[in-house]
C-alpha cells in the first residue's frame, strides 16, 4: 500500500507530513517507557523483519497480490509506540534506498501505514484480551484479529485522505469499495503472518512480546500452609545471562536475511492492492517519477547485476541490513535517553 508521488496533492500531503512528525514525536517520547536493556536491540530487528516480509507479496485475487504492513506485528511485539517507530523505520528505508512510497508522500504512507495500523491493531488486541481468558492462545487469537481489521483500516485511511486531496477526478464510493474490498482479503495474510510470528515467539521467549507481558502469573509461596505471593527479591527474574536475547536476535537476523535475500525471489508478481486499484480506477494518472529512481537499489534490484536472482537477493540483504543497523542505532538511543533522565535529574532534587 505504498502511495507514489502524485497520487494527493501539495497541501494534503503537507498536512500528512506534519501529523506524521508529530506522531514520530509522541511515539520517541512513548518509547521511552516500552524499551529496555532487552527490548531495544529487538526492536530494530523487528523492523528489518518486517521489510524483509513486506518484500514476499502473496495472492490475493486474480492479477492483484498483498504484502505484511506490519503495524499489528511490531505493536504486539515491543509495544505501540515502539510500533510506530519500527514501521516508520521501515518506511523511510524503502523510500529513500528502494524507491517504494514517494517521498512527498512519505507522511501518508507513516499515516495510514504506521499509524492508523498500531493504534486500531493495539486497540482491538488489547481489548479482546480483556474478555479473553489469560492464556498464550488468547494472544495469538487477538493477534490475529487485531492485524486482520488493521488493514481494512488502513484502506479507508487511505480512502480518506484521497478525499481530501486526490490528484483525479474518481468517485469516491469506488475507491472506497474497491480498497477496502481487497485489503479485506490482504488482511487475511496480515492476521496469519502476524499470529504466526507472534505465536512462535511466545512460544519460546513470551517475556519478549510487549503484548504478553500480563500472562506471566506472580511466584506463590506456601506458608503456614496458605500460598502468598512471594516477597520481590524471591520473584526475581532469571540473572541477565540466563535471560539472553542473543539466540533470539540471531535468529531473526538469519530468518530475515533468508527471508528477503532468498524467497522473495518466489513472491507474487503481481501488483499490490492499492496498484491494482490505482490503475483500474485510474487514480494513478498524474503519478509522479519517484525521486529515488536512479538509486543504485531502486526496484529491489541492484544496478549492473544482470542476474535477477542475484539481483534480488543483493538488495534484500542490504535492506535488511540497512534497517536493523538504523532501527538498533535510533532505539537504543531512544532507551539511553530513557536511562539518562533520572541520572540528570538528581542533582536538581538534591
Amino acid at each position: 500500500m505504498h502511495v507514489p508521488d502524485g497520487f494527493i496533492n501539495t497541501p494534503v500531503s503537507a498536512a500528512a507530513g506534519v501529523a506524521a512528525a508529530a506522531a514520530v514525536a509522541v511515539s520517541l517520547r512513548g518509547a521511552r517507557r516500552e524499551l529496555d536493556e532487552r527490548t531495544a536491540p529487538l526492536a530494530g530487528l523487528v523492523a528489518a523483519f518486517i521489510f524483509a516480509v513486506q518484500m514476499l507479496n502473496f495472492p490475493v485475487a486474480a492479477g492483484t497480490s498483498g504484502h505484511l504492513l506490519g503495524g499489528a506485528l511490531a505493536a504486539i511485539l515491543v509495544g505501540p509506540y515502539t510500533g510506530v517507530l519500527c514501521v516508520s523505520v521501515v518506511l523511510l528505508m524503502q523510500g529513500i534506498l528502494f524507491a517504494d512510497g514517494g517521498l512527498t508522500a512519505l507522511g501518508v504512507n507513516i499515516s495510514v501505514m504506521g499509524v492508523v495500523t498500531v493504534v486500531v491493531a493495539y486497540a482491538i488486541f488489547r481489548g479482546l484480551l480483556k474478555v479473553l481468558p489469560t492464556t498464550r492462545r488468547s494472544v495469538t487469537a487477538a493477534a490475529f484479529a487485531g492485524a486482520l481489521l488493521s488493514v481494512p483500516a488502513a484502506a479507508t485511511a487511505f480512502t480518506a485522505i484521497y478525499a481530501l486531496g486526490g490528484t483525479t477526478d474518481v468517485a469516491l464510493g469506488k475507491v472506497f469499495t474497491a480498497m477496502v474490498g481487497v485489503h479485506v482479503l490482504i488482511g487475511i495474510g496480515e492476521a496469519a503472518i502476524t499470529a504466526a510470528t507472534v505465536g512462535a515467539v511466545i512460544a519460546v521467549r513470551p517475556d519478549l512480546v510487549h503484548g504478553a507481558r500480563g500472562l506471566a502469573a506472580p511466584l506463590k509461596l506456601r506458608v503456614g500452609g496458605e500460598l502468598v505471593d512471594a516477597p520481590a527479591a524471591a520473584a526475581a527474574p532469571a540473572p541477565a545471562a540466563a535471560r539472553s536475547t542473543r539466540k533470539v536476535w540471531a535468529t531473526g537476523l538469519v530468518t530475515a536475511l533468508a527471508l528477503a535475500g532468498f524467497v522473495s525471489f518466489y513472491a507474487s508478481a503481481s501488483p499490490d492492492g492499492l496498484e491494482k486499484v490505482a490503475a483500474d480506477k485510474g487514480i494513478d494518472q498524474k503519478v509522479e517519477e519517484h525521486a529515488a529512481a536512479d538509486s543504485p537499489l531502486a526496484d529491489y534490484s541492484v544496478k549492473d547485476v544482470d542476474d535477477a536472482r542475484l539481483s534480488g537477493g543483493l538488495a534484500g540483504v542490504i535492506g535488511v541490513g540497512a534497517t536493523v543497523a538504523v532501527g538498533s542505532g535510533i532505539f537504543w538511543t531512544v532507551r539511553r535517553r530513557r536511562t539518562d533522565e533520572p541520572a540528570a535529574a538528581e542533582p536538581s532534587a538534591a
